[in-house]
């Protein structure tokens, strides 16, 4: 144990004994107090034995029966998947976490900070009376669990507003430390998954353009995912927690610049789209000008060829059907 953070850093893993054993030696301890306190009296009765035996007897009896009954109370049943971690008087003595039916030192207490005393319960006569929590209700589940991270609005790194929300899938690997060196491990992971989220979404745009090599929040977004995973993992490693995955499952501009930005989207369509035209218009002009030089169709000097070009990308580049005129002339 660290002296200076009062931080465990190493599990100490008990070996329970066997709860069936131990509950038959119990019962058979609470068998032979009762038999004591009986035969103590039949024996004075009928044999007139000395009344000190008589009391030494029923005295041994109830202290059996007290040593069994407090016994009884280190039976303990843990299912798979699941850990005590436990302490004595103050001081951490250990954690359990082979499943099973086992017994304990009944002065152990159980820790989970996550688990919390129900409100006192009030009566009718205004009474109130506090309600514990068992021991059996303070078990550190070691099961595969999932945070849903509410979506939260946080500036990019262009300055523009947008909404972001993740899944963090996660599982306690040391329930000692989760227990013991945080306040509350469910609290923790939660905040610290939401710093995270804020201070990533913060070191990227939400948008790149097409052909830079710049990561983005959505053309990135795997990437963004283990960013976080692995910066979620460092912060909550004190706390015996493992991120197994962490996946963006919200992301949108945020409601106030949304429609423009639709706009902006809508205008880099546009003018991609058109890029791609003239692109494709120019190739079929220069192919079609080859292959009637090619094939000797037709002759034609500069300037017919350049109201040609000029005719067939207005046709290819324009956004309406064309209407095409029959020239019944001469080219002369």
């Amino acid at each position: 144990m660290n002296t200076e953070k009062n931080q465990i850093e190493n599990e100490k893993v008990l070996k329970a004994k066997n709860g069936y054993g131990m509950l038959f030696l119990w019962i058979l301890g609470i068998a032979a107090g009762i038999a004591l306190m009986v035969a103590g009296p039949v024996l004075y009765s009928y044999e007139k034995v000395n009344g000190g035996v008589l009391g030494t007897a029923i005295v041994l009896g109830i202290v059996l029966m007290l040593v069994s009954i407090i016994g009884l109370c280190g039976l303990k049943v843990l299912n798979p998947n699941e850990a005590y971690v436990l302490a004595l008087f103050g001081k951490y003595y250990g954690t359990l976490k082979e499943a099973g039916f086992f017994w304990v030192n009944p002065f152990c207490t159980a820790l989970n900070p996550t688990v919390r005393p129900a409100a006192p319960v009030v009566s009718a006569n205004g009474v109130s009376h506090s309600v514990s929590v068992s021991m059996a209700n303070k078990k550190v589940s070691l099961r595969t669990m999932t945070l849903n991270n509410e979506k939260q609005k946080v500036n990019d790194e262009l300055g523009n507003p947008v909404e972001i929300g993740a899944v963090v899938i996660w599982k306690v690997t040391n329930p000692t430390k989760a227990v013991v060196n945080v306040e509350n491990y469910k609290n923790y992971l939660s905040i610290q998954c939401d710093a995270i989220i804020r201070n990533t979404a913060r070191k990227y745009p939400y948008d790149t353009s097409e052909g830079g090599d710049e990561k983005s929040l959505r053309g990135s977004s795997q990437e963004i995912a283990a960013i976080m995973s692995q910066e979620l993992q460092e912060k909550v490693e004190n706390a015996g927690i493992r991120i197994i995955e962490v996946r963006i499952t919200h992301l949108a501009y945020a409601p106030e610049i949304a429609s423009a930005m639709l706009q902006r989207q809508q205008a880099a369509a546009i003018i991609d789209a058109r890029q791609k035209i003239v692109e494709g218009a120019v190739g079929m002009v220069e192919m079609a000008l080859a292959k009637l030089n090619e094939q000797e169709i037709v002759n034609l000097d500069e300037e017919r060829k350049a109201a040609m070009v000029s005719n067939l990308l207005v046709v290819l580049c324009g956004n309406k059907d064309a209407q095409p005129v029959v020239n019944s002339g001469t080219l002369v």
